[in-house]
Formats: C-alpha cells, structure tokens, sequence
C-alpha cells in the first residue's frame, strides 16, 4: 500500500468523524431545544393549575397559602360554596331607588370539581325560531362544530361554537320555538386539567427533580388599603435566557402574580 493511499485513507476517516461530530453537535441542540420546549409547557401547565386551585383556595378561606400540603388537600377534600347574587330595588319619595343585595348560597360543590372542571353555556345569538339540536346529552364537541340551528329574519344560522367538552344538558326547547337572544340553549363541560394529576408533586418542577416552586404569599399597601398578593415562580429556569438578570418580563423565570401588584397573571402570557 503506497503513502497516497494511506493519506486517502486517513483524511476519509477523519471527515467522517468531523461529520458526524458536526451532525452531533446540530442534532444535540436541536434535541435541547425541544426538550426545554416540552418542559416548560408542562411548567406552565402546572402553574395555571396551581393558579386555578390558589384563587378557588383564596376564595373560600380569604387569604392564599404558601403550604403544598394544605393546597393539595383542599383540592382533593375542599368543598366551594355556589353564591348566588341578587338585588332587590325599591322606588322611594322623589324617584330615589334603594338597592338591597343579598348574597344567598345554593350549596356547595367539591373543590376539585371548581378547579378542574369548567361549565359553559350556549346562549342564543338574537331572537329567532329555533330549529333544532343536531347533538344530544352525552355528546363531546369541539371549538367550532355547529351543534343547533336557529332562524333570524329569513336566514337560517348555524352559530359555531367557541368552547368544547361534553353536552351536560340541552334545554327543552321545541323546534319553531321562538327564542330570545342570550337564551340558555345548552351547556357544556370540560376538563380544562387531567383529573388524574398526582397531587401529592403538586409543588414539584416538572422535570426538575427535587426542585420545588417558590411561593411568596403576603400584603401590600394600596392607596391605604391592605390586599393580599401571591406570587409563584421556577426558582430554577432550565431555559438559559430566563435569568433574573434579563429585564424582558417574558424571559424572566415562569411564574405567575407579583409580589407587590395585585395579579394573578403569568409571563407566559
């Protein structure tokens, strides 16, 4: 074998290997991004749901908690009054109306049911002739399925609808009924968090093991006035460009609230 040969041999080698420590090198950021992608929407999951179980929880017992363990149990055992508001007006001497507002509660429902679930209604879009449901109870719908028709003038509608889930109920309406606009047609569940959430790593980082979020709970002074603020952040951020340091709110650490407004709002958002 001459020396021509060999140097051949040798340079193909070593471009191989170059190649491939380049594909490598692509293919391993290209990987990293993805994973940090993947983690921070399971981040950001976990804080709307801590956010959705922080404002029930605050609502019940008038103050938030900074405690995963008792957060966790009032999800699973808590029970969230339903509060019905009304006003009573009476007319007095020289047209003065007195208003009276009662707050009556209708019972109660289990806080995990408040938290994970939400109930929409389907409402007449104007006054018209009804001309019947194209679903029934039990049915799964999505965002923009056309589920009823209704008669406005000389047109016939088939609204789309702007939420989904399940059909809990349809209102007894025949069809050629008239109905108003804003009349309850029918109404909707959905699951807006997996049920099966393992609530005992409620206050873990997903994807972060170990790693806990940070919670900031406490009162702030405004115009006089002492509210209460919450706060919760990845006191860790895997995203390199999160980082304290960087004064764009959105690529500051996930969190949601403030620690001296009142917001409950997320910087994802």
């Amino acid at each position: 074998m001459n020396l021509t040969k060999i140097l051949t041999g040798v340079l193909l080698i070593a471009s191989i290997f170059l190649a491939y420590k380049l594909y490598r090198s692509v293919q391993g950021t290209i990987e990293e991004r993805e994973a940090i992608t993947t983690t921070e929407a399971a981040i950001i999951e976990k804080l709307k749901l801590i956010r959705e179980a922080e404002i029930v929880f605050q609502s019940v017992n008038r103050r938030y908690t900074a405690n995963w363990d008792s957060l966790a149990d009032f999800i699973q055992n808590g029970q969230v009054p339903i509060i019905q508001r009304r006003e009573e007006i009476t007319q007095k001497s020289y047209g003065v109306e007195e208003v009276k507002v009662f707050i009556d509660t209708l019972g109660f429902i289990p806080a995990k049911e408040r938290i994970f679930k939400k109930i929409y209604t389907v409402n007449a879009p104007d006054n018209g002739i009804f001309m019947g449901f194209k679903v029934k109870e039990g049915d799964q719908v999505i965002k923009n399925q056309k589920p009823y028709s209704i008669k406005v003038g000389e047109t016939v509608k088939q609204p789309p609808l702007s939420d989904q889930g399940t059909i809990t109920k349809l209102e007894t309406i025949a069809t050629g009924e008239e109905v108003k606009k804003g009349q309850t047609l029918m109404t909707l569940t959905d699951y807006v968090f997996n049920p099966n959430t393992d609530l005992s790593t409620l206050g873990d980082v997903p994807g972060q093991p170990g790693l806990k979020f940070e919670v900031f709970v406490g009162m702030v002074d405004k115009a006089g006035v002492k509210v209460q603020v919450i706060e919760v952040r990845d006191p860790k951020p895997i995203n390199p460009i999160r980082k304290e340091s960087n004064e764009a709110k959105n690529r500051k650490p996930l969190h949601f609230g403030s620690r001296i407004d009142v917001s409950t709002s997320g910087n994802w958002e």
